[in-house]
């Protein structure tokens, strides 16, 4: 079965890096992909980011405990009927959950898809390695291809399976 790492370095873009989720998404959906395709990030903290991303956490909780607090009074004060609750709901919806981990600005982000189509797909395999390079959000970042015979394979193969 072919398989290929590809492994794409956007630096602190964050923005960038998204961005190319968002496109893998789409091709996956799009082109029925499924597991033909995976993604996965790492992202390398600096010494200062990691202490000086800790420092405000300590803060956030208080802020976490004064919201649903201020939540809970809008809640209870207005009693106009389903109108109200459809828009609370909507709001909710919009609004960032708090369990996601605030990401350090000066993160290095690193990119890592794993293409793995089966010994009759070797042409869509191909495709697939010259197309992903070529697009926007991948042009910009320093990219390198691994594949299943190259000598640090092994590696890459592994470091891939211990991201989340």
């Amino acid at each position: 079965m072919p398989q290929s790492i590809l492994v794409f370095d956007f630096g602190t873009n964050e923005d960038a890096a998204q961005q190319a989720r968002h496109k893998v998404e789409a091709w996956k959906q799009g082109f029925r992909l499924g597991s033909k395709m995976l993604l996965k990030f790492e992202r390398e903290e600096d010494a200062a980011a990691t202490s000086s991303a800790q420092a405000p956490k300590a803060d956030e909780p208080s802020k976490a405990a004064d919201s649903p607090a201020k939540g809970g009074k809008k809640k209870a004060a207005p009693k106009s009927g389903a109108k109200t609750a459809a828009k609370s709901g909507a709001k909710a919806a919009h609004e960032p959950e708090e369990t996601e981990a605030p990401v350090a600005p000066n993160a290095n982000v690193r990119l890592m898809l794993r293409l793995q189509f089966s010994d009759h797909e070797k042409l869509s395999h191909q495709r697939w390695l010259d197309r992903i390079p070529s697009e926007e959000p991948f042009k910009s970042a320093g990219g390198q291809t691994i594949r299943a015979g190259d000598p640090e394979f092994s590696k890459a193969a592994e470091l891939f399976d211990s991201l989340d």
